[in-house]
């Protein structure tokens, strides 16, 4: 696949540093990582979180590049023979180049994107189930996996670069994907990866107390959601939580058609729970009954943005319902096993953030039995969010008779300096019921040993992944795995 330079620059505001005619210029490829730059490529220079592109100019023209599109460029880069051009922020134009590049793809399906803190791997697995099982060919983006149609892709990043995600979208639009739900992290919207892109709609799911470590203060994280919702066009839907308390912060400047969801307050797409057990969610749904295989309020939540988002996308309202009934939710969220010898329930939850946790163990405490203990077992990532370590610690003591703090992905940082931030969230009656046991396969082990009939343990942080990693190196690692192992064998 080659374009003129012209055809990538369509929609992008630049300037010509040296002289070239942007017509007679064929592209092959476009890059923004000097380390994987093809002769005939488009460099991009972008201002990274860990490096700056812009150092690297010289290393992307040696090894080939055609072209390079920078913020700005030295006397030295000027005296180049290799077309140079400017615009003024380089992250926004490298999406809208790739989405050129690759011919729009999203503009030739539905793409929905969802955001917030939780509930969006879980929304858009279950949109991905519900459209499918409507008949429709769709795409997935997501934490856990990458989707085309029934092929399973890996996925390594929440959202995927802005070439990689423009690159995945003109696959799905080549495999006739007629949808696409995508989960959009802060990260990625801070970082302009989504630039390019053509939604049909976004989704708010909520947002908590999480990845200070990168945007610094609450207000910038949530600013950040809010960015999806401020370029969306008139013609897509917004969608958002009422109930959480920014919800409604999220629409204030979108252009798009502003619809609610939730459970508490008055809202254009209004859920209440009728029951709520082991054998699943009976919901009266936008005033029709509907019983789900899935467990807890949170949920009731995914179901109902599921539901709101089918109809916005004018799906037929009963085949919709129907359809919801036999969705099961992703891997990883409160994903659970019972061990039939000594009816002891183990959860595993994706759950690593205060609010997550909370909402899990309150729905845990909702379900138990009155004589039943809850063992909660917990830990928190490295090289990550330090502030929220205490309070995720304190958190799992107040819902829990046991707790054994123990490592997750430390990475890079020091294991037991971690477990030492989430120890000084807790008081001396919660030091009593805590135990801190850093090898977690030790550490599940300790908790089944504990468990007795009909008591619940929930292993918390790590989910659906199947490493844990350790300086830089990834072990296999699989905490379902481990606890059905261990339930067995106790």
């Amino acid at each position: 696949m080659e374009k003129t330079l012209f055809d990538l620059l369509y929609s992008i505001p630049w300037t010509a540093a040296t002289d070239f005619d942007p017509n007679a210029l064929l592209i092959s490829g476009i890059c923004a990582d000097s380390r994987q730059v093809q002769p005939g490529n488009l460099f991009v220079a972008v201002r990274g979180v860990h490096a700056d592109g812009h150092a690297y100019i010289q290393s992307a023209i040696d090894k080939g590049a055609a072209a390079v599109l920078a913020e700005t460029f030295t006397p030295e880069h000027l005296s180049l023979k290799v077309p140079l051009l400017t615009a003024k922020d380089t992250a926004e134009a490298l999406g809208s180049a790739a989405s050129n590049f690759y011919d729009r793809p999203s503009q030739q399906m539905q793409v929905v994107g969802v955001t917030g803190t939780n509930g969006k791997t879980s929304t858009v697995t279950l949109l991905w189930q519900l459209f499918t099982r409507l008949g429709a060919t769709c795409g997935l983006i997501g934490t856990v996996e990458n989707r085309i149609g029934d092929q399973i892709l890996s996925s390594t990043h929440t959202t995927p670069d802005a070439v990689s995600l423009q690159r995945m979208l003109r696959a799905m639009a080549d495999a006739h994907c007629q949808y696409v739900f995508m989960e959009v992290s802060s990260h990625a919207i801070h970082q302009r990866r989504i630039s390019g892109l053509q939604f049909a709609g976004a989704v708010f799911s909520n947002i908590t107390h999480d990845h200070l470590d990168y945007h610094g203060t609450f207000a910038a994280y949530r600013d950040a959601k809010k960015q999806l919702f401020d370029d969306l066009t008139p013609r897509a839907f917004a969608l958002t939580n009422i109930d959480d308390k920014n919800g409604l912060f999220m629409l204030q400047n979108t252009k798009a058609q502003k619809h609610t969801y939730g459970l508490k307050k008055p809202a254009d797409f209004k859920t209440k729970i009728i029951e709520n057990d082991l054998s699943g969610l009976y919901l009266q749904l936008d005033g029709s009954p509907l019983h789900a295989r899935m467990i807890g309020e949170f949920n009731a939540y995914n179901l109902s943005a599921v539901y709101a988002t089918a109809i916005l996308l004018e799906q037929d309202k009963m085949e919709t319902l129907t359809a919801l009934s036999d969705l099961r939710g992703a891997e990883g969220r409160f994903d659970y096993i019972i061990d039939p010898k000594s009816n002891i329930m183990g959860i595993v939850d994706y759950a690593h953030t205060p609010d997550a946790v909370e909402k899990v163990l309150e729905t845990i405490k909702k379900l138990k039995k009155p004589a039943s203990k809850v063992i909660t077992v917990i830990g928190c990532g490295g090289d990550r969010d330090k502030t929220k370590r205490p309070i995720m610690a304190k958190v799992a003591a107040q819902w829990s008779n046991q707790v054994i703090l123990t490592s997750d992905n430390p990475r890079t940082e020091d294991p037991t300096a971690i477990l030492k931030d989430m120890e000084a969230g807790l008081n001396p009656e919660d030091l009593k019921k805590t135990l801190i046991i850093e090898n977690r396969e030790q550490a599940i082990k300790t908790a089944v040993r504990l468990a007795q009939n009909q008591d619940i343990i929930l292993v918390a942080g790590k989910g659906h992944e199947k490493y844990q990693e350790i300086m830089g190196i990834k072990h296999d690692f699989d905490d379902k795995e481990i606890l059905r192992r261990v339930m067995s064998e106790e």
